[in-house]
Parts: C-alpha cells; structure tokens; sequence
C-alpha cells in the first residue's frame, strides 16, 4: 500500500489521515468525557495519560495491519522498554499524542503524529489535531540527488476537501517565526533569529509549528529544547513535501534512526 509504484500518493495520504483521525476521536472520548484528566509521570518526568495509551494501542494494531513488515517505533512502548529492530532502514515513528501538557491544559493544541522513514529520512507523514478537526499530510519526492524532498502536502479540515499547502520564502518584510509556547524563548533562540529580519513571533503547540510552516502562514521554527523523534518526524514529513526543510543547527538535514531517538537542536524553515 506504501509503495507509490502501486498506490498514487492520494491514497496513501489518505490511508494516514484516517489512522490519525480516528485515533483522534479515541483522545477526543477522554478529552470530553472526563471531568479530570488523570495524568502519570514517565521515568523522564513526562506526562503521560491514559489518552495517549489507547491511541497509542489503535495505531498500533493499523500500522501492523496495513504493513505487517515495518516495525513501529511508538514513544509510549518506547518508554515500556519495548524497542523494535529498525536495521532495516524502514520503519514508523509514532507519537499517538504530541503536546499531552496542552491536552491536560485543554488549549487544543495537541496532535496525532505518525511517519514513516526510510534510510534516516521521513517519507511520508500525518499531524492531526483532534479538538482543531483540522489535519496535514505530506508524501516526499525524490530529489535527483537521492534524497528526500518537495512533494504533496495537504490540509484539510475534517469531513471538508483536500487543499494542497506549500511553505513560502521569507517575505521582505521579515519572518514569522513560529516557537513552542513552552520553549520559546531564551537566548539561544535571540543568538539565532539575530541573522535574520524578524515581522512577527507566534507561539503554538506540539507539531502544530511544522504545520504552520508548511502551510506559508511562518518561516522559522527553531527549536533548542529537548524532542525525541517521534515528537518531530509527521511534521517534518509534512514541511519537506510542502518544499521546506528542518536542519540541525549546522546545517545539515535533521535524521531519523540515531542512538537514543533523541534529536539534537534544530530549526525548521519555508522555502530557502
């Protein structure tokens, strides 16, 4: 199904929509229903809850039905010890509920966050923000060098058709610049935006960033704080078919795979 010589790009964007959408609506079921959220502390002193649980056990069971053959990395299995062999080069990278401090918080901006990566770089992905009924999807083209690129990204609100997104150069007036509404300032970040004309500074949540991004609505994401993988593979995924690019800080194209699935400081941008 995931192979493009066998399936159009269409309907493999939509096999991911409906993966994250529905998992949606099983963090939609706690998020509504309950009257307090119960929340647990990682060994990392994360949150977790029993939203990202089930979600996290639905996209599961997909992934290993659509494509029995690719192992899933999973960061609530992750943080279980249960760690896939991924030698293959080949594999998912799943967080079922990115930003759970905005779901405890009930601000909305939290996301589904699924991908798939081949030789250290995302192919394909999906961000959907569940209490938003919005979601952006992104499948990568080749580049002649090899590589992964510009693509088709896609937006859509849910039950609403398809509109094709594509990330923007930064205007003459200055960058948006978009930064974690709980890791957005310092002066790592001031040393970084100091090479460029800034218009405006945004904050947001979870992968919404990627998104905004990818969508020409921002320019810039830097990042200096600590992410794991699965926090940024979808929305890289999303940025790179919508023309963009997420580097590491010296300038080099931001990988999957590494020992640990921790990400070194990044910056995503629109169109170079």
């Amino acid at each position: 199904m995931l192979d493009q010589d066998e399936a159009g790009a269409d309907d493999i964007l939509a096999v991911l929509r409906l993966i994250a959408e529905r998992a949606g609506k099983v963090i939609l079921a706690y998020y509504v229903e309950a009257e307090e959220i119960e929340v647990r502390e990682k060994d990392d002193a994360s949150p977790v809850t029993e939203a990202d649980e089930a979600a996290e056990t639905f996209i599961l069971g997909a992934l290993n039905t659509l494509t029995p053959d690719i192992p899933v990395v999973a960061e609530e299995a992750m943080a279980a010890g249960d760690e896939p062999d991924i030698s293959g080069g080949r594999f998912w990278l799943v967080d079922p509920l990115d930003g759970t401090k905005e779901f405890i918080s009930r601000n909305g901006e939290f996301t589904v966050n699924i991908a798939l990566i081949e030789d250290g770089q995302p192919v394909a992905g999906v961000v959907h923000a569940p209490a938003m009924a919005m979601t952006w999807a992104g499948i990568c083209g080749d580049t002649p060098d090899g590589g992964k690129g510009s693509g088709r990204a896609v937006f859509a609100e849910t039950d609403k058709p398809l509109v094709e997104i594509r990330a923007r150069e930064i205007p003459e007036d200055g960058a948006v610049v978009v930064a974690s509404r709980r890791h957005g300032s310092g002066r790592e970040l001031d040393d970084f935006l100091a090479k460029y004309k800034v218009a405006e500074r945004v904050t947001a949540g979870s992968s919404l960033k990627f998104c905004l991004v990818a969508s020409g609505r921002a320019d810039l994401y830097p990042r200096f704080g600590r992410t794991m993988e699965w926090d940024t593979a979808a929305g890289h995924a999303v940025l790179l078919a919508a023309g963009g690019q997420v580097r590491d800080m010296d300038g080099d194209p931001l990988d999957y795979g590494k020992p640990g699935f921790e990400n070194p400081h990044f910056y995503a941008i629109g169109v170079e």
